[in-house]
């Protein structure tokens, strides 16, 4: 009888997972790590002397900071824990575990480390410009290993899963709006809410470039009877593929091709002239994208 023994194999895979494992994990508490850093920094180092609140429990922190000088890392914990009991049972066991893990870093660097470093005390638009690069690039590394801050995260993904209807900017708009208002009845000035204003654009614009990558480029499609020439010119001149699609006009019933070419921002212009100059009557749409993946552009891989 041939007997066959699993273990081996079993045991090797079971060895495979336990170091992928260790490997998330180290990890996800380096992107913890660095993100909380850059979050603190913005917060503590340029957000909190230029006296406004931005949105969100970081700026709820603030507040009570303002007041009652309790320190925000410590307010924002506090503050986190009746919303990780609403956000609980909608988004999850895990997602808030690793989120608890986040913010425990994250109120560290904020109340232990960056209180021994001299604060920001200059002109409060830098400030609030800074404030928002530093804490959106600390917050999208946090959310690029799905993990979270807490706070006002939870509760929009939350309203979100409740409220699917809703959008997400629709979400964050009115409760990070009511948060910046109330700074401003705070600080008694409207330049709190400006401010405030200017943080949380800033951090959301940064947030979005490192999430959808900063090779923003051009996507043309062209509507032509000279689909193959035009093709070939642009591969030759502008160096980029093209894809060609027979397609049929709903009004006219004709058959045309279709061309489509991710480019860059500088070869847009190259483009649109071959396309004039070999075909006038071709209708061109330019449009944006935020990444291209694949041959000609940035790898598919993803660690």
């Amino acid at each position: 009888m041939i007997r066959y023994n699993f273990n081996k194999k079993v045991g090797g895979n079971n060895m495979k997972i336990e170091k992928q494992k260790i490997y998330d994990i180290t990890i996800d508490t380096f992107y913890d790590i660095i993100g909380s850093i850059l979050y603190a920094a913005g917060i503590y180092t340029f957000a909190l002397s230029a006296n406004f609140a931005p949105g969100g429990i970081s700026g709820l922190s603030i507040i009570i900071n303002f007041f009652t000088k309790i320190p925000i890392g410590v307010c924002s914990l506090l503050l986190n824990i009746p919303i990780i009991i609403i956000s609980y049972k909608v988004l999850g066991k895990w997602f808030l575990v690793k989120s608890l893990k986040t913010m425990v870093i994250s109120a560290f660097f904020m109340d232990v480390v960056f209180p021994l470093i001299p604060i920001y005390s200059g002109n409060p638009i830098l400030a609030a410009v800074f404030a928002g690069v530093l804490s959106g690039a600390g917050l999208a590394l946090i959310y690029m290993r799905n993990s979270s801050t807490g706070g006002t995260d939870f509760l929009i993904l939350s309203v979100r899963k409740k409220a699917p209807h809703l959008s997400i900017g629709q979400i964050t708009i009115a409760i990070d709006g009511c948060v910046i208002l109330l700074g401003g009845l705070v600080f008694g000035t409207i330049d709190a809410v400006l401010l405030g204003i200017i943080m949380t654009i800033s951090s959301s614009t940064i947030i979005d470039k490192i999430m959808s990558g900063f090779e923003a480029g051009k996507m043309a499609m062209v509507i032509t009877n000279h689909g193959k020439e035009i093709a070939d010119v642009i591969g030759k001149e502008v160096g980029r593929g093209v894809t060609i699609m027979n397609v049929t006009g709903a009004f006219s019933g004709e058959s045309r091709q279709m061309l489509m070419c991710a480019c860059s921002k500088s070869q847009v212009y190259n483009l649109r002239r071959i396309v004039s100059t070999i075909d006038p009557t071709a209708m061109t749409m330019i449009s944006s994208f935020d990444e291209a993946f694949g041959l000609g552009f940035k790898d598919n891989l993803i660690d």
